[in-house]
């Protein structure tokens, strides 16, 4: 069963709407993290695709994770971490952050957004976009 997505986060997505030029939201993939590694990740995260085919990735405002070195986000595919999706460090470890992704980075080719330690090259939570 889906989880439904906290009143913070729709009222987020919802304001992008509001702020974007009529039909600039194309599509909006979204899922739920769970830790890897001994690491307790949670919380949701959302795709938001434009119409001009640029996308941005937001954590929700319920994500947490529990503190590693080095954590940032990025995409995936099929429980593999590709490093040339790295969208950047977390700015917290908590709450509601929004990542731009670049133009290099097609959000087709992935169905997964990764919490992953530089640092020490492992996951720390992962989330399956639907």
């Amino acid at each position: 069963m889906k989880k439904l997505l906290p009143a913070l986060f729709i009222a987020t997505v919802t304001a992008m709407t509001a702020i974007l030029p009529t039909g600039a939201l194309a599509a909006t993939t979204t899922g739920q993290f769970t830790g890897a590694n001994n690491h307790v990740t949670t919380g949701g995260v959302a795709v938001v695709k434009t119409a001009d085919g640029g996308a941005v990735v937001i954590l929700d405002s319920d994500f947490n994770l529990d503190g590693a070195p080095d954590p940032h986000v990025g995409f995936g595919r099929d429980g593999t971490f590709d490093v040339a999706t790295d969208l950047g460090k977390l700015a917290a470890a908590t709450g509601l952050q929004v990542f731009v992704v670049p133009a290099s980075v097609d959000v087709d080719d992935y169905n997964e957004i990764y919490i992953w330690c530089l640092e020490f090259s492992v996951s720390l939570g992962a989330a399956s976009l639907n």
